[in-house]
């Protein structure tokens, strides 16, 4: 097995395990302790796992050092972990090989990568994150904007209107955003709102990655109306007002269980305050 296909292996087998042995990855790998040893130096090297005595531990559950981003992206990445972790899977599993797609920064839409090694995409992203780990692990191509590289935002944003990314079109664009109500997908940075508009009109269908508490935030700038969303995709603590109300502008929603959570816990978590306050910001146009 060649190198790339071996290491892709590796990180996917993690993601299934959480925490391996470098003798399990001898047997599951058919190869030697030595290729296994340099193969976990050598993905460990670029942040996709951590080594640990006498073998290596998943990263994505885990509290994640991202030397490349702001304290808020890490920060950002470990609120409502679960939920983004099934809103992404779910998200991937739209994705059908051959395609091109278009992926934003942000913390939901980050989580993707693992689920995207065993495809075979054209995927245009301006996550600097997304890109390293996607090219590393997985055999998609990979398309940047020319730009500078902002830690806060986890994006690379473009100076230039003739940025190359314009000649690529594709068929579905996942998006990450900061807030979302009936009037629309909402953003708190202006410096994103440029770039993310660009994005938005190289795409057939706009679909929404937002876990529950995103119904429940305002900011002060509007990327676009509900009229430009396909559908949301969002975890089962999202209040049914705030689900129909989607679908009554012609949204569809999707709800998924959040990772690692049974019934109990979930119910035991249940906020009639926060579900009637979701409900209300969604209704916040009329």
């Amino acid at each position: 097995m060649v190198n790339h296909k071996r290491r892709k292996r590796l990180l996917k087998l993690l993601a299934e395990h959480q925490t391996v042995t470098v003798q399990q990855l001898v047997e599951w790998l058919n190869a030697s302790p030595a290729t296994v040893r340099r193969d976990i130096s050598w993905l460990a090297g670029r942040n996709l796992l951590t080594r640990s005595r006498g073998g290596a531990e998943n990263l994505l559950p885990r509290t994640r050092q991202f030397p490349l981003t702001s304290e808020t992206f890490q920060n950002n990445i470990q609120c409502f972990a679960s939920r983004k972790r099934a809103i992404a899977r779910h998200a991937a599993g739209m994705c059908t090989d051959g395609e091109t797609i278009i992926i934003n920064g942000g913390t939901t839409t980050f989580m993707m990568a693992e689920f995207l090694t065993d495809k075979q995409l054209k995927i245009l992203t301006n996550s600097f994150l997304m890109a390293e780990r996607l090219l590393v692990s997985s055999e998609n191509e990979i398309i940047v904007p020319g730009g500078r590289v902002y830690r806060e935002q986890n994006v690379i944003l473009s100076p230039f209107d003739n940025d190359i990314t314009q000649h690529h079109y594709a068929g579905k664009m996942f998006m990450s955003v900061y807030g979302l109500s009936l009037l629309g997908l909402m953003e708190a940075d202006p410096m994103l709102i440029q770039a993310e508009k660009r994005l938005i009109s190289q795409t057939e269908e706009l679909i929404v990655l937002a876990d529950s508490s995103k119904f429940a935030r305002k900011a002060g700038l509007i990327l676009c109306g509900l009229d430009r969303v396909s559908t949301v995709i969002t975890d089962t603590d999202a209040s049914d007002k705030a689900v129909q109300l989607l679908e009554q502008y012609g949204v569809k929603v999707v709800t998924v269980e959040p990772d690692g959570e049974s019934l109990a816990l979930r119910a035991s978590r249940f906020n009639p305050q926060y579900d009637m306050q979701s409900a209300a910001l969604m209704e916040i146009s009329h």
